[in-house]
């Protein structure tokens, strides 16, 4: 499993008790989990802005997760602008999949594959890594 982690994913994996947390630390049991610049700035801006005190959070994950610069440029879905960086990042990656918690505007393409990446929730990522044993 190569996982490409949305910004929100990151943000919530910051703080260490939370069920995201454990969950991503289940995930890298099973394979790697990939993010893009772009994303982690975004997860860095927002938890500075709103939680500054789980940076540290953060910071201690950022080693157990792939730093990708790649990009495909054509992206052949309905999204909006602002969220095709994240699955563009995915795409280009080669990664499997793309876990994200932006129902709104990722939730129309949740359990779909968008050229190789399945799109998933945090229970439909923990129901395929039960599955999987």
């Amino acid at each position: 499993m190569r996982l490409f982690l949305d910004a929100n994913i990151l943000f919530s994996a910051a703080e260490v008790r939370s069920a995201t947390r454990q969950l991503l630390l289940l995930a890298l049991k099973k394979g790697c989990a990939v993010t893009s610049p772009h994303a982690w700035e975004e997860a860095r801006r927002n938890l500075a802005n709103k939680r500054p005190h789980l940076l540290p959070g953060l910071d201690d994950i950022k080693g157990r997760i792939e730093m990708t610069h790649a990009w495909q440029a054509h992206v052949d879905v309905e999204i909006e602008e602002k969220d095709r960086p994240i699955l563009a990042a995915a795409v280009a990656s080669a990664c499997t999949h793309l876990w994200t918690s932006d129902r709104m505007h990722f939730g129309h393409l949740y359990n779909t594959t968008v050229q190789g990446v399945l799109i998933v929730s945090s229970p439909q990522l923990l129901d395929l890594i039960e599955k999987r044993g």
